[in-house]
């Protein structure tokens, strides 16, 4: 082939300090270094503490309405310690444990799925 090769690699295949320097050139000082870590940290507690949060109460109003039903005692205890795990992923995901508490979130749903498995 006759033509030359770009200069620029692909976007998939620049290393951090090309993109570091690209944001320096950008001059987007909110974008810089850390900024950018902080921010995608501060959406990933902010993602686990609302999962933790609506499926705690999800949890907490299922069991409710099992037990105020004719299902076995099994099942609303079930749904209601899935739902104290999944309190406990919003709360490991407010204090920066995200890796954790997206595993007690899984937890927490699959504690609820073998109550609903006793139904």
């Amino acid at each position: 082939m006759s033509g030359r090769p770009d200069s620029d690699l692909p976007p998939d295949t620049q290393t951090v300090e090309d993109l570091r320097e690209d944001l320096a050139e950008a001059g987007d000082k909110d974008l810089r270094d850390d900024g950018l870590l902080g921010e995608q940290a501060r959406r990933a507690r902010w993602a686990a503490v609302g999962t933790g949060v609506v499926l705690a109460l999800a949890g907490t109003a299922a069991a409710l309405l099992r037990a105020s039903g004719t299902a076995p005692a099994l099942v609303p205890v079930a749904y209601a310690c899935g739902a104290a795990v999944c309190a406990l992923a919003a709360v490991l995901g407010a204090r920066g444990r995200t890796r954790r508490a997206l595993w007690a979130a899984v937890a927490g749903v699959m504690i609820m799925a073998l109550g609903d498995q006793f139904d």
